[in-house]
């Protein structure tokens, strides 16, 4: 995979190099990374940095050593849906990642209650919204179960979030053709708790009834120079690893 050289790198910002390729799909789980010397003649760096630079990916899980092949890029490193999804879309173009794929689309409209949900969006409890659900999987094993709320508005300029199939586009951007206004992403957060039965059964988890399994959840909001556009959260399976942002 070509690359611009840099010169003057440190190992972190050669393993940052990397790792945004990794995350992002350019590189796919398997894809050879460059030889040491390669990387050495591109970049303009010491032997020792990149070899430090590969530890970290390693040590992260991004990378393995594989013989004959090289540096290469491990299979399903990490999970990355969300906010994230948007980011990446916005560098290359890609929804879904190397073997990533999703399942179990449903689209419904429902009065919401959950007090977080309202004051993020604004809304009175019992106001209608329409929520988006879905299952990321990695393959063809879920990773993680997506649920997108948005307020009547924001339906109102982009009806294709009331409709019951795939977005072709993500919804910011159709939402800022429509209406001139920019989209901001607000501060995701992310917290622990026991998951429902609901997302049990959608991750696949066989558990004994009444048992508690703890998954993490991230949440964040959307919104214009007005109001809140919409609610993101991801419910992630247990053992999932995701990468944070800066």
């Amino acid at each position: 995979m070509p690359f611009k050289a840099q010169e003057g790198k440190g190992y972190a910002d050669l393993a940052a190099h990397f790792r945004t390729q990794i995350t992002s799909g350019e590189l796919a789980p398997g894809d050879s990374l460059p030889s040491v010397s390669e990387i050495r003649e591109r970049f303009g760096v010491a032997a020792k940095t990149v070899s430090r630079a590969l530890g970290v990916l390693k040590a992260e899980g991004l990378v393995t050593s594989r013989g004959a092949l090289g540096t290469v890029v491990a299979k399903s490193p990490l999970v990355i849906t969300g906010a994230d999804r948007l980011s990446r879309m916005e560098k290359n173009g890609r929804r879904y990642a190397p073997g990533e794929t999703s399942s179990d689309h449903r689209v419904i409209r429902r009065s919401v209650h959950d007090p977080e949900v309202c004051a993020a969006l604004d809304l009175e409890p019992g106001d209608e919204a329409v929520i988006r659900i879905r299952v990321f999987r990695q393959d063809d094993k879920p990773t993680s179960v997506g649920v997108s709320i948005y307020p009547p508005h924001t339906v109102d300029a982009v009806p294709e979030l009331g409709e019951d199939r795939r977005m072709v586009q993500q919804f910011n951007t159709l939402y800022a053709e429509r209406t001139g206004r920019a989209v901001v992403t607000g501060q995701r957060t992310a917290h622990a708790r026991q998951a429902s039965q609901e997302e049990l059964d959608a991750l696949e988890i066989d558990a004994p009834p009444h048992s508690a399994v703890a998954v993490l959840v991230t949440t964040v909001t959307f919104h214009d120079e007005e109001r809140p556009l919409g609610y993101w959260e991801d419910v992630y399976a247990p053992g999932s690893r995701m990468p944070l942002s800066d």
